[in-house]
């Protein structure tokens, strides 16, 4: 397995994808002008404290007032509150270690009792302004490295879960027994699992020294102010994710590529020459790497799966519901059962990766095809859990319902990711899907068929679809011939509206088919 890191960058914005394989697994943009980010601290003021959600709604120059509820302020709250007023009247900032904790405040308590209108506040950003909601915050200020979360006024040590090694976790907790200074608490981060003493001590200096720079910020700073900044969206990435399997980071733009290069000098020298920088003008880095043709077939409403079956992604203001439909079906000769398990299983793995894709939260309904057989129904739910595997975000999956429903949540802490693939209709008021986007969706159908190793395959689609596939030299057909040794006869048909087609084998049987 193979991973490519692949930075388109523009005046607007930095575009930082994953490829698996040549496969499109995660898209995260980041406007150039973009302000409140996750992981930000800001000094801000308390504008209003509402009594009644048990939550303070807070200033920090965001158009919407944040919003800070009282489970978010965390147990130091009181401790937080003094350090500020002291660090902001002293002519130096005050170190961690050389502060008395204040006592902890009551975990079922009130928020006007612990806070009031006007006061002063170090919050940070636990999730970016979505919809017409404000970014939400907390005070419980943690600092993320490579191996290591830094928290400040705790005490604790934590490992994370998924390092499973007993004597691992053992060495890990000691270890940082050892060189964890007061006044902090540590989460050892999975990533930290069989690493040398030496690159753990590096991480934790970095995040104190961090946590020092950002005392010294506060103390320059009125509300509300950004006090410390989180990294550029391309470091993030390399910091959550990057690991021995990325075997390039290709990227458009020169400055980027040595900030990244910087970076990786930092975590893992021995690897700073996978930066490549992606000089070619002509052809857009995403185009080159096939990334736009993906980003067209993947994130339309309706996202096409091998064997003719397809989902249909729809979108509401509570809930997001995804419909597995198995298309004609026709070409699967075994019985109704196993055809709705086959296709139900390709739906679990590419739902799992839609996830990520578009970085969907909140709650998720999926219609799965009905199966009647219990044997079927609980091998698709563990094979949907074990896809889930690798997923960063927090979520939770239901057993099927009654009514053959999955139901799951997904953590959302950024807006969900929305990529145009219609444009307008030129002949209605509405909206249609791009040409591009409908031909690259047909080939990738056609390209399952051909991996099936069906011995003849007939395209019927609209006059003007047919003219394009067949013109030019080489003309898209042919490309395809060269590239699968097959041969796709494509047949116009005017009675067909622009985006409708039949894909039928050479005894007629429908293999695919679409009809708007």
């Amino acid at each position: 397995m193979s991973k490519e890191l692949v930075v388109q960058t523009n005046d607007k914005e930095v575009v930082v994808t994953i490829l698996e394989n040549g496969k499109l697994l995660e898209i995260h943009r980041q406007s150039n002008d973009q302000n409140f980010l996750v992981g930000d601290i800001y000094l801000g003021r308390i504008k209003k404290i509402a009594e009644g959600l048990n939550a303070a709604f807070v200033n920090i120059g965001c158009t919407k007032d944040a919003f800070l509820h009282y489970h978010d302020l965390g147990p130091q709250l009181k401790s937080f509150l003094k350090f500020l007023s002291l660090n902001k009247s002293a002519q130096q900032s005050y170190d961690n270690q050389d502060y008395t904790p204040e006592e902890q405040i009551n975990k079922d308590g009130y928020i006007g009792e612990v806070l009031q209108s006007g006061q002063k506040i170090l919050i940070q950003i636990t999730k970016e302004s979505i919809s017409n909601k404000g970014p939400r915050l907390t005070s419980e200020i943690s600092l993320a490295g490579r191996y290591l979360i830094l928290i400040a006024f705790a005490d604790k040590i934590s490992v994370s879960q998924k390092i499973k090694d007993r004597k691992e976790r053992e060495r890990l907790i000691s270890l940082m027994q050892r060189i964890k200074p007061k006044g902090f608490g540590i989460i050892i981060r999975t990533v930290a699992s069989n690493k040398k003493t030496e690159a753990l001590e590096a991480d934790l200096l970095y995040l104190i020294n961090k946590w020092k720079n950002t005392l010294k910020n506060l103390r320059k700073k009125n509300p509300p102010a950004r006090v410390m900044r989180e990294m550029d969206k391309a470091s993030l990435i390399l910091r959550d994710l990057f690991n021995d399997d990325f075997t390039s980071i290709i990227c458009d733009d020169e400055d980027l590529c040595d900030e990244m290069t910087d970076y990786l000098s930092t975590i893992a020298p021995d690897k700073i020459d996978i930066v490549k920088h992606y000089r070619d003008k002509d052809l857009p880095i995403f185009e080159k790497f096939g990334i736009e043709r993906q980003m067209k077939v993947l994130l339309g409403k309706n996202v096409p799966l091998a064997k003719g079956a397809y989902l249909v992604i729809e979108h509401t203001e509570a809930l997001h519901v995804i419909d597995v439909n198995s298309g004609m079906g026709a070409h699967i000769k075994n019985k109704q059962e196993n055809v709705a398990l086959d296709v139900n299983i390709l739906a679990a793995s590419e739902i799992a990766r839609q996830l990520r894709l578009r970085d969907m939260g909140g709650i998720i309904v999926i219609d799965f095809i009905d199966m009647s057989e219990a044997e079927h129904r609980k091998k698709l739910y563990e094979h949907l859990k074990e896809e889930m595997k690798n997923e960063r975000a927090k979520y939770k999956i239901l057993p099927p319902s009654k009514f053959g429903l999955i139901q799951l949540t997904r953590q959302r802490v950024r807006p969900e990711l929305n990529i145009e693939t219609s444009e307008e209709n030129p002949n209605k008021n509405d909206e249609v899907e791009a040409p591009t986007a409908h031909i690259y969706r047909l080939e990738f159908i056609l390209e399952n068929f051909i991996k099936e190793k069906h011995k003849s395959i007939i395209l019927y689609t609209h006059p003007f679809i047919a003219a394009y596939l067949k013109q030019g030299w080489p003309s898209r057909r042919q490309k395809w011939f060269l590239k699968h040794k097959k041969w796709i006869k494509i047949i116009p048909r005017d009675s067909f509206k622009y985006l409708e087609y039949q894909i039928v084998d050479r005894d007629n049987k429908i293999l695919s088919a679409y009809k708007n």
